[in-house]
This record gives C-alpha cells, structure tokens and sequence, in this order.
C-alpha cells in the first residue's frame, strides 16, 4: 500500500471522512478526498491531515450532481497523470419528504449512480485506473427488501406496464423522478439495488485484473447521509435503531467493511456483500438473493445510465 493512490467521494463527511482517516492509518500514500466545492475539501483534507498526523491528503473539487463538475475532475486527474489503485464510490444520502430533481433532470437520491458512473467510465477511458483497481461502490442493506419501511420498484413489473417491456426505460424513469408516486425510502432503496446491478454490469466491462465490488457499510445512523430523512424513520425508527447494538454501528467500525472489501480478488468482481440476511451489522456476506443476479435488470440499469450520462464501455 506504501505506493497506492485512492480517490473517496462524500469525503467532506460521515462515512466518506472516516474512510479517509481509515485509510490513512491503513498506510495508503496518497488518499484524494473530494467535496462539492474546494473550501470543503480543502477543509477536510487539513482536518484529516491534523487528525491522523499524515500528510497524504489530496482535495479535489467533485459535485456529482452536476456532470461538469465531473468532466472538470476528470481533466484534473488526468493532468495529474498518477493512476487510481482504489477508487472508493461512497457518496449518497436519502432524500427528503418531497421529490427534487437536480439540474440535470436525476431525482437527488438517484444522481450519486450517476455520477459515480461518468466518473469511473470516464477514468477507466482515461487509463486511470492501475491495472489491480479496485472500485467499491457503497450499497445499502435496503436493497435485499427485507428491512421495515424500505421496498424497491419491480422494475419488470414497472416496464411492462408502461414502458412496452423495455426495463432500461423503467429503470430511468425511476432515475429521472418519473414514476407516479415518491417515496424518499423506496427512492433509497431503489438506488442501492441499482448499485448492486451497476457492479454487476461493470465487473464484465473490465479490463483483466481489475475489480468492482458493491459494500454496504451497515446501519450507521450518524451520519449526514441521514439528513433530510423523513420523520418517522428520523425520530422514529433511527432513536430505536441505536438502542439495539445489532442494529447500529460507528462510522469508523462501518468503514473497516470498505478495507475489508479493497483486499478482495479478482473472482468476486461484480457481487454485493452486506450484512447477512435479516441483520443490520456483523460480518460481511456476498448476497445470493436472486433479484441481485438478474442479468437483464443489471444491463437494463447500465444501459438507463448510460443514455442519460452519455458514458459507456464495450461489455467484454
């Protein structure tokens, strides 16, 4: 790790910091840490830097609601020239009690995929990645549709209803805030799915050698991803949540999940590893649930995302 470059997103804070930190700890020469605007990250880098008495942190400029803020990252990493070892896709949040769509037309619990896919698109096209990349992009447990409150859209069910079959029209209708109804915790949980499906999509665009993994971190409720949360699962069910030490976690024990999950090989690419079923902490399990490995709802959410971002990859 003496010689290995990472990039975090949603650094400035929560689950992003402390993985910063972790990192730095863990050895890591160079960690870039990114933030909406540089104040931010500039901040975060130099309370990161006095917190853990290292200086390897990088700010780096990085909305991913806004596609050319990415294009303009994506011009100072390759200006830079240093390839990425690990690229850590951690920004995300849930959204409040009404539907808001960024400027770029994505509902905003959904616009972190997107960004995160013009993003590591536009790296791997860059040649920025090492050969031995690792990507880990933040999943949720949600997404097995076994926690209280939080169910996902059937995207088939959806497709054949209004959009003549075609699942890759339904999954960015769901992106771009079109369904008839919102509901801040399926649009939370309906992004974790399409996560688990991106990795998926991903781990068969890459090059040999490289690898792409979807992590939950577990429930960790004090963070600022948690922010604009509605109010029954703000002071209803997060107050309940951190009574059971099961159910809840710190940020820093969350984030061992992300070192954990940056040292595994090559022939796990493309999986989601969670809690176990039922469970909201504890060990990491790869999830065998099928609609996780339901081939044509993962290229389905590639392709959605690749028409509203314009980024694509050639499926080896």
């Amino acid at each position: 790790m003496e010689s290995s470059i990472v990039l975090v997103t949603g650094a400035t804070s929560g689950l992003g910091y402390a993985a910063a930190g972790a990192l730095a700890k863990a050895g890591w020469r160079e960690i870039i840490v990114t933030g909406r605007n540089p104040a931010r990250a500039e901040e975060a880098a130099a309370r990161l830097t006095a917190e853990t008495k290292t200086q390897v942190f990088t700010p780096l400029e990085l909305d991913l609601d806004t596609p050319a803020s990415i294009q303009f990252a994506l011009a100072g990493l390759v200006s830079r020239g240093q390839s990425i070892d690990l690229l850590l896709l951690n920004a995300g949040w849930i959204g409040g009690s009404k539907r808001v769509l960024t400027a770029a037309g994505i509902e905003v619990t959904q616009a972190p995929l997107v960004g995160h896919h013009q993003l590591a698109v536009g790296l791997l096209r860059a040649n920025l990645l090492s050969p031995n990349a690792r990507i880990i992009i933040a999943g949720s447990e949600a997404a097995r549709g076994d926690v209280p409150m939080f169910s996902y859209t059937d995207v088939m069910a959806l497709a054949t209803k209004q959009y003549k079959g075609d699942r890759s029209a339904a999954v960015e209708a769901v992106l771009r805030g079109r369904t008839l109804k919102y509901k801040p915790n399926r649009a939370h949980t309906d992004v974790k799915l399409f996560v688990a499906w991106w990795a998926a999509a991903m781990s068969r665009r890459l090059p040999h050698g490289m690898a792409v993994y979807a992590v939950s971190p577990g429930s960790t409720p004090d963070t600022k991803g948690l922010r604009n949360a509605g109010p029954a699962l703000k002071w209803l069910m997060l107050p309940l949540v951190k009574l059971i030490p099961s159910m809840s976690q710190t940020p820093e024990t969350a984030v061992r999940r992300y070192l954990q999950a940056s040292e595994f090989g090559a022939d796990v690419s493309g999986q989601f590893f969670a809690s176990a079923p039922g469970k909201m902490t504890g060990p990491l399990v790869a999830m065998r649930q099928p609609h996780f490995h339901d081939r044509a709802n993962q290229e389905a959410t590639w392709q959605a995302l690749v028409r509203i971002s314009g980024a694509d990859l050639p499926n080896s």
